[in-house]
């Protein structure tokens, strides 16, 4: 255990490691997608299927670890770098171009990850390092907004592709009236 639980150089860190996988990773993928080899990310893209529970692994053996304990700053470098890579391949079948999901599988995709990654700072709170741990979450919280932002986007696409309905098919959501 380390004694600086709670301090703010505690909660940056591990605020920053959960911005990261969730913020910077996905802007990554989508600022690299127009450009050419060898920066593109996409052509590393793995099937979701390797990905989702490579980063979920990844990401459970590295912020556990660094939450509870105080890893030299070369290690702790080294883990980001790690955990940073596994977060770009977990977001490609999101948001890459190659082997990307179709709408509701990365709506799944989404919503399955962001519960279990959050085991991880439930884990670091549950070991001492509440403010740590709740950093970390916090600084996990846009991946919901991503799922939300997909399954929004999955169903506006999928009423523009439909087109109006028959006839009276609003009186659930509309005013009552059939018109």
């Amino acid at each position: 255990m380390i004694d600086t639980y709670g301090t703010t150089a505690e909660i940056i860190h591990m605020g920053f490691a959960g911005v990261a996988t969730s913020v910077l990773a996905p802007a990554l993928v989508v600022l690299a997608r127009n450009v050419r080899r060898p920066w593109n990310p996409d052509r590393f893209a793995v099937p979701a299927a390797v990905a989702w529970p490579l980063f979920v692994a990844a990401h459970t053996a590295i912020m556990i670890p660094m939450g509870v304990g105080d890893p030299p700053v070369a290690a702790d470098l080294g883990l980001h770098a790690v955990l940073m890579a596994c977060a770009v391949l977990f977001w490609l079948p999101v948001l890459g171009l190659r082997r990307r999901l179709s709408d509701p599988g990365r709506m799944l995709y989404l919503f399955l990850a962001a519960p279990v990654l959050d085991l991880a700072g439930v884990w670091i709170v549950a070991e001492g390092n509440s403010a740590g741990g709740l950093a970390m979450i916090v600084g996990m919280l846009p991946l919901g907004v991503a799922a939300v932002a997909t399954t929004w986007r999955w169903i506006a696409r999928e009423e523009r592709e439909t087109g109006p309905g028959p006839r009276g098919a609003g009186v659930m959501f509309g005013s009552g009236e059939q018109g």
